[in-house]
């Protein structure tokens, strides 16, 4: 990791970093250029993902890219119905000399891909929140830490709710970012198909260490603020809460469920990473809208009044914003 003199020269640093990281996974990624800039807020800031989107879109792709490019250990579990636990998480086993030894499972990696996460029922879902929350695992009464940076991206597929299980709430609201990826535009999908049909193979360089992205990750929560944005973003939250004094009259029409206290903490620390991404070394509202939809997407409950006239919850926010 460089020394820096000052923050400055550090943000100035961060900025430098992103545009090289994003020249890198264009290498491999065409397009979603609104995907890897979230995802790599998400890592600066300390964040979770969920990435929903149909299959083929290179999701899983581009979490090993993204990797690759940080320099950071990475693994997949594919989520199934009967996946238990420990298949994440770990387990204790019995050695030769009679003795318990636990048992690291892929849990235990910087990156981790929860690949369809609602095709497994709640109580695997739950290994999850431990980790996401504390960043650390407990077996057996016994806690094990996991190595830092730790960064859970998973995946939803939308189309397929047969045999799914919906994520809980509490764990919804665990995720920074709710990041719905679209189909490639005609000139885009023209450039994927060249690429992956072709024997050409981009390298990846690896852009940043795990010490680098500790240090940024330190910076971006001691950027400061300016109190009308703060205001800004916990006003926007408040006018979510359809039962709240300050709720928007629209909020109040077509809304069961607002946003919690989280949503108004990860808007300032995501709008903080955006500025620095951005080359600005404080945030301003227009930063704190840059992030909006992705981090209230999934912690709005439409009523019955709005699913019925058919207003989505992107809708509802951009009127809010």
């Amino acid at each position: 990791m460089a020394q820096f003199q000052n923050d400055k020269e550090a943000a100035d640093s961060l900025t430098r970093a992103y545009q090289q990281l994003r020249q890198e996974i264009g290498k491999v990624i065409v397009g979603q250029e609104d995907v890897v800039r979230l995802v790599l807020t998400a890592v600066f800031a300390q964040g979770h993902c969920l990435l929903v989107g149909v299959p083929g879109l290179a999701k899983t792709l581009l979490v090993q890219t993204i990797a690759d490019s940080l320099d950071l250990s990475f693994n997949r579990i594919q989520f199934t119905p009967d996946l238990m636990p420990s298949d994440i998480v770990g387990s204790e086993t019995l050695t030769q000399q009679r003795e318990f030894q636990f048992v690291k499972g892929p849990i235990f990696s910087n990156i981790i891909l929860a690949d369809e996460i609602n095709r497994t029922p709640p109580k695997t879902q739950a290994a999850l929140l431990e980790s996401m929350q504390e960043y650390a695992v407990t077996v057996a009464g016994q806690r094990y830490p996991l190595a830092r940076p730790f960064f859970v991206l998973a995946t939803q597929n939308p189309i397929e709710q047969e045999g799914t299980y919906p994520l809980p709430e509490a764990q919804l609201d665990r995720f920074m970012f709710n990041i719905e990826l679209g189909y490639p535009s005609y000139q885009e999908e023209l450039n994927i198909v060249k690429n992956t049909t072709s024997d050409h193979k981009p390298v990846v360089s690896k852009i940043l260490h795990s010490a680098d992205i500790q240090a940024y990750q330190a910076l971006v929560r001691r950027v400061p603020v300016a109190d009308n944005v703060v205001e800004y973003a916990v006003s926007l939250v408040h006018k979510t809460r359809p039962a709240g004094e300050r709720a928007a009259p629209r909020a109040k029409q077509l809304l069961e469920w607002g946003a919690g206290p989280r949503a108004s903490q990860y808007l300032i620390v995501a709008a903080k990473c955006n500025a620095l991404l951005t080359g600005k070394y404080s945030p301003d509202i227009e930063d704190v809208r840059a992030v909006a939809l992705p981090i209230l997407r999934h912690r709005l409950v439409r009523n019955f009044k709005a699913e019925a006239e058919g207003v989505s919850v992107e809708q509802i926010i951009k009127e809010l914003l």
